[in-house]
């Protein structure tokens, strides 16, 4: 459906050569998108290139950026503008988690974690908002939040406390850029099967108690993720900027 393509429009993810960013990839280059994706290593963002290319058919490329570096963050951002000519669509995937009871977090644990699930997104919102407006772009930005920016989960003391910082500035930036065209909405996974999380699954019955807070009793793939962002990409969500959609298979229901 033309509502939902994404023809001529050029997506940035942010953590797309694997995982949840990877699956968001896939889904807007199969939209129409051309997409450019980054992360550290440069030989993962090829990989995962050529296998998008191939599944669909989009004009992909792999551009890798240091994302705990704003100096590192201006020169992608840059790069891209060069190889592009603009930038329509920024998808914030990226991060990691360190899994710790809060009594034995360090202050490097703190600081790894906000640098790169926290931090980053802030930046890479700002160089590329700074772009789309100088350019008169009425861009998209899709933040990756989580559920345990609303759950108080155990061992996810830093994780969490980061996504819930990323869905106030998710609806802060929707509130200043809305006067440019710009919507700002986030993503909120439940949990998800991918390399990241794979040693969470190794416990059938850690595994098995999930399950019961799943009404849909499955684990999320990263391509349960593709419909929501190619939404929140699309003219289809011409409407919505400032929201959080939770992706967890109903954990969330009330």
């Amino acid at each position: 459906m033309e509502l939902f393509s994404l023809h001529n429009q050029v997506a940035v993810v942010i953590g797309g050569s694997k995982g949840l960013g990877k699956g968001i990839a896939s889904g807007l280059a199969l939209a129409g998108a051309t997409v450019v994706l980054a992360s550290r290593n440069q030989a993962e963002l090829e990989l995962a290139a050529a296998e998008i290319r191939n599944a669909t058919h989009a004009d992909v490329i792999g551009v890798s950026v240091d994302i705990t570096s704003i100096a590192a963050i201006q020169e992608f951002v840059s790069t891209v503008l060069t190889l592009k000519g603009r930038i329509d669509i920024l998808v914030n995937s990226a991060g990691i988690n360190i899994r710790k009871k809060a009594v034995e977090f360090t202050e490097n644990d703190w600081d790894t974690v906000m640098d790169t699930q926290l931090k980053y997104v802030f930046f890479m919102n700002q160089v590329v908002g700074k772009a789309m407006i100088a350019e008169k772009v009425k861009g998209k930005i899709i933040n990756v939040a989580s559920l345990t920016s609303v759950l108080g989960l155990k061992g996810m003391v830093a994780y969490g406390s980061a996504k819930a910082a990323i869905v106030q500035m998710t609806k802060a930036l929707a509130n200043e850029w809305a006067e440019y065209g710009i919507r700002v909405n986030a993503i909120g996974p439940g949990y998800y099967q991918t390399e990241m999380t794979q040693p969470l699954f190794t416990d059938e019955k850690a595994v098995a108690s999930m399950l019961e807070n799943i009404p849909l009793k499955r684990l999320g793939l990263p391509e349960d993720l593709s419909g929501t962002a190619i939404l929140l990409a699309s003219d289809a969500s011409a409407y919505i900027t400032g929201q959080v959609f939770y992706v967890d298979g109903g954990w969330l229901i009330e």
